[in-house]
Parts: structure tokens; sequence; C-alpha cells
């Protein structure tokens, strides 16, 4: 196999192929991430999202149906806890476009965020200014525009964003980094054809117990769970269901959309969904109960 390594929205990105990407697939695949960052970073003054969040108005984006679709379901099944209006709250707590991480009191995100904007397959629109942060599910979708942008490249497929992954046409074994140790895993999980998504309090945190998953309700960090990982046919919603899994109503989402998975407690219980097939290495692990019918 041959391994394309490169650095790309925060996130060291390795691909590996049968044989070398070509300078058009790779420029390909550039043009994607370049314009996807563009639209929907909030890290970027020049982004779209900034610029809605700045002046309000609208902006055209190729995956804003499909994202924001999502989010109204994560946001339905989770309560409200997550909510693409958190950015505000992810800055008020030092996450903000200057990694200032300096933590102020905590900020709430707008509880009624469908009134604040509006979207259609191709476009969102916010007539005051609105602050949109799509870090739920954002990079699972990037994960997947990749892996759509090397189509033409023949044989086996692996995207990697620093965990975020999609295969196709091998099969890989894949580690659970344990959250609280890196040197270590809580189990495997075999991918092949698909997707496997993870979130972790132990990544982007800072201060005292500051990390970026945040309950939009509140303002304030998950305390319950410290990891999650699903499995998907595609990466973003993989993505979307590895930040559900993290409140009340995660399990239930996963289970309409088909997804299976594995969480671990910040108390070091781990749980999984009941037809989760991961090899996993911690006793006491225990099955969700499954859904009504």
């Amino acid at each position: 196999m041959a391994i394309w390594q490169f650095d790309a929205i925060g996130t060291r990105w390795e691909i590996e192929t049968a044989a070398e990407v070509t300078p058009d697939s790779r420029a390909l695949v550039s043009a994607e991430i370049e314009r996807f960052d563009r639209e929907w970073s909030r890290f970027r003054g020049d982004s779209d999202v900034t610029r809605l969040g700045a002046e309000g108005g609208a902006f055209v984006s190729a995956d804003a149906g499909a994202m924001l679709d999502a989010y109204r379901e994560l946001s339905r099944a989770t309560g409200g806890a997550v909510n693409p209006l958190v950015a505000q709250s992810l800055d008020a707590l030092g996450y903000d476009a200057q990694y200032s991480l300096a933590a102020g009191a905590p900020r709430p995100a707008p509880e009624a965020w469908q009134s604040r904007i509006s979207w259609t397959a191709h476009a969102v629109q916010a007539p005051a200014p609105a602050l949109l942060d799509v870090g739920a599910l954002g990079k699972g979708r990037l994960v997947d525009l990749v892996a759509a942008a090397l189509a033409s490249v023949p044989g086996p497929v692996v995207v990697d964003a620093g965990g975020d992954m999609r295969v196709r046409g091998v099969q890989t074994r894949v580690a659970l980094e344990h959250p609280y140790d890196a040197t270590t895993a809580i189990g495997v999980v075999t991918l092949a054809d698909g997707a496997l998504c993870a979130s972790a309090i132990n990544r982007r945190a800072w201060g005292d117990g500051l990390h970026h998953v945040l309950d939009a309700r509140t303002g304030m960090p998950v305390r319950t769970w410290a990891a999650t990982w699903a499995l998907a046919p595609d990466a973003m919603t993989a993505d979307a269901v590895a930040t559900a899994l993290f409140f009340d109503g995660g399990p239930e989402l996963a289970a309409e959309w088909g997804v299976e998975w594995v969480r671990m407690s910040t108390d070091g219980r781990v749980q999984r969904s009941p037809g989760c097939d991961a090899e996993l290495f911690l006793t006491g692990v225990t099955h969700a109960p499954a859904p009504p019918n």
C-alpha cells in the first residue's frame, strides 16, 4: 500500500491506496478540502461561516442540506444538547478562532436555533448574525467528500483523518484508543467498506477539565461519557452518532439510523450497541437495551 500524509483542518490525514495517488487525484482532494474549509470553518476569517456569524445573510454550499438536516435529527434525539449554534458557547470557554483557551462564563447556545437559520439542499441563510459550528459531524462529512474525490483511484482506499475513517475495498482492524491512555486500546473493530468515527474528551482539551464536547443547553462540557465510537456506511453518519452518544437519546438515534457503537464512561464503564461485534478487552462490558419495536 502507498501512503499519502498531509495536514489539513487541524488534523493529520493519512490516505492508503494500492498505488501512489496521481497528481490529478491529489489536486481533487486538496481542492475539496479547501472548498469545505473556506465555507464551513469558524477558525478562518475569510470563511462563509465567519461572515454569516458577523453579518448574517446567506451562502451557497453543496453540504448545507445534508449536514443541517442531520443536525435537526441530532437536536431532536438529544433534547437540544446538540446544536449548530454552539460556536459562541465554545468561544466563551476559550475554544475560539484565536485558540485563546481563556475560559469565561459558560454560555448556553440559542435554544430555538431552527428559527435563526434556514437551509435548502444547497444553501444556508440567517436573517441576523448566526455563527455556526459543524464540529458534531463536519469532519465526517469531509472524510466522505475526500473518499468520493478518490473514486477513480483503483483498488483499496483507506481515508483516515485523525481517527475518523472511511474504508473501501479492504478489511482493516482498528484499535479503539483508551481515552485516558493513548498507548493502550480498549478493543478493536474490523472495518470493511464503511466508516468508523470516534470522539473523546481528551482531544481538544484545555484548562481545568474543559474540552470541546459541550452540552449546548448549558454551554458546559459533558461529564458522563469519555469516549465514543460509531460504525456506519458513511463517515458523516458515524461522526454524528459518535457525538450523539455523549447524551441521552444517542443510542436511540443510532438504532434509528442502523449504526453500531461503543462508548466508555468517565468512570470506566463500557457499553455497546446490541449488534456491535467489536472485540473489547475490558471486563464488565454491558449491552445497551434494544430499542422498543
